[in-house]
């Protein structure tokens, strides 16, 4: 899955995909360990989605543009815009769920 190095990759992976998953993350969450492998057997079974990592110790002005408090974050964009958002480690089915909403 392709972690998001500057902001304008972030705005132009926006621009480009209709439906963006973001996991906002940080190295050191232990929350953020867990909840990687579940958003990648998603990103696996949905191939049709944009699925990003955002780190937020490296981008911490896009955290703080999209109101990121508490990590792991994970934002719904579509076109362009921000759809849904969840905070906290969640399970697969919760997170099919909320992407599901979306489209």
């Amino acid at each position: 899955m392709k972690v998001i190095e500057t902001v304008k990759e972030f705005e132009d992976t926006l621009k480009e995909n209709g439906l963006v998953f973001v996991d906002f993350f940080a190295d050191w969450c232990g929350p953020c360990k867990m909840l990687a492998p579940v958003v990648e057997e998603l990103a696996a079974e949905t191939p049709d989605v944009a699925f990003v990592k955002v780190n937020v110790d490296d981008l911490p002005d896009l955290a703080q543009k999209l109101g990121i408090m508490s990590i792991p974050a994970v934002f719904i964009f579509k076109d362009g815009e921000p759809a849904a958002n969840t905070v906290g480690f969640q399970p697969k089915e919760s997170l099919k769920a909320v992407l599901d909403g979306v489209r």
